[in-house]
C-alpha cells in the first residue's frame, strides 16, 4: 500500500514547477502502477499550449474555471469543478485557465517525475531517474 500526503509533496523535490502551473507528483513511474497521479494548478491569465506525443492524460477540475481548445478541431470546452478530459488521441490542445485550476492528473505511461514540457508542449517519452531534475522556477 502506498500513502502520500498532497502537503508534504507539495515540499519535496516531487512538486514540479514550470511556466504557469505547479504540479504535485503523487504517483510516479518508480512506484510500478502502471500510471502517474498528479495533483496540477494551472495559474489564471496563462496560455498552456500542450501536445503529449507520448503520453494520454486524462484530468479532473477539482476547482477554478477556463477553457480548453481542441487544435485538431477548434472546439472550445468550458473547465469546471467536475468537468473531466481525457487526451485520448494525443490531442494538440490549449488550456487557458481565468482562474487558478485546481486538477488530478493521470498519466499513462507513468512519468517519472522529472518532466516539464518540451518546445512542442510534451513530455519525453521516458526520463533517467538519475538525472538532476530539468525543472524552471
Amino acid at each position: 500500500m502506498i500513502v502520500r500526503d498532497l502537503k508534504e509533496i507539495r515540499s519535496s523535490e516531487k512538486n514540479v514547477k514550470s511556466d504557469g502551473w505547479v504540479s504535485a507528483r503523487m504517483l510516479l513511474k518508480d512506484d510500478n502502477m502502471g500510471f502517474s497521479f498528479h495533483v496540477t494548478t494551472m495559474f489564471a491569465g496563462t496560455e498552456l499550449k500542450m501536445h503529449y506525443q507520448n503520453h494520454l492524460e486524462s484530468v479532473l477540475i477539482l476547482k477554478g474555471t477556463g477553457t480548453i481548445e481542441d487544435l485538431g478541431t477548434g472546439e472550445i470546452h468550458d473547465l469546471k469543478s467536475g468537468v473531466m478530459y481525457a487526451l485520448n488521441e494525443h490531442d494538440r490542445h490549449i488550456v487557458r485557465p481565468t482562474t487558478d485550476l485546481l486538477t488530478a492528473c493521470v498519466f499513462n505511461p507513468p512519468v517519472s517525475g522529472r518532466e516539464v514540457h518540451d518546445e512542442n508542449g510534451a513530455y519525453p517519452a521516458d526520463v533517467d531517474q538519475d538525472r538532476e531534475p530539468a525543472l524552471t522556477e
